[in-house]
């Protein structure tokens, strides 16, 4: 009885498709060696990877003069966006230990944070570091590439300031604002000619309406 046989040699071999979580672009927070931040994020954009590293001034005094610098608004991080099939473009870079993971895997930053601070940045929106805030009265913001942010009001010294936390890397950065562009979150009223006067903080979790 004659016997038929299949060759399977010259069968093209596909290897199993990457979930899409590997091949959609996302920000992702890279977290560096202490003060290595502009270094990697300049070695970044020579290999063509779209970072984003954001900056603030602050004046300090040097002998006898005083000197602004530019330094990370988050120490120890540096904003990249790529395919986590392309990460290790990334990793490979002095400098650079790993990307934030949440329960193993490396955590996307939300796109709508990322692009909202880096709109307030551009439009010359002052931002500097600043420590946790937990009390207060929860407000929204109204205008500006920060609409949407809800928060918590605090009575301060200074002008009116928005604090945004970045919950992935648990930092957060203080952003000044205008206390007309608030509002109540949960339908009380603020009176904004005290806030005015006295100044506030407002302490921001970050997620749009």
């Amino acid at each position: 009885m004659a016997t038929t046989i299949t060759s399977t040699a010259n069968t093209a071999f596909e290897p199993p498709a990457l979930p899409l979580l590997y091949c959609e672009l996302r920000w992702y927070a890279a977290y560096t060696a202490a003060n290595h931040e502009k270094r990697v994020a300049e070695q970044l954009g020579l290999r063509g990877i779209e970072n984003f590293l954001p900056v603030y001034a602050s004046v300090r005094r040097w002998k006898d003069r005083r000197v602004t610098l530019q330094l990370a608004l988050f120490p120890g991080y540096v904003f990249v966006r790529l395919a986590l099939r392309d990460r290790l473009q990334v990793l490979q870079i002095a400098g650079v230990a790993h990307l934030v993971e949440f329960n193993g895997v490396p955590a996307a930053l939300p796109e709508e944070e990322v692009a909202a601070l880096q709109k307030g940045l551009a439009s010359g929106m002052r931002a500097e570091p600043h420590p946790y805030v937990t009390i207060g009265r929860r407000v929204r913001v109204t205008q500006g590439p920060l609409a949407g942010l809800e928060g918590i009001v605090q009575r301060m010294r200074g002008g009116t300031r928005v604090v945004l936390s970045l919950d992935l890397i648990q930092r957060l950065v203080a952003v000044d604002v205008d206390a007309l562009d608030l509002e109540p979150a949960h339908g009380c009223a603020i009176d904004v000619s005290a806030t005015k006067k006295t100044a506030s903080t407002l302490g921001a979790r970050w997620h749009a309406r």
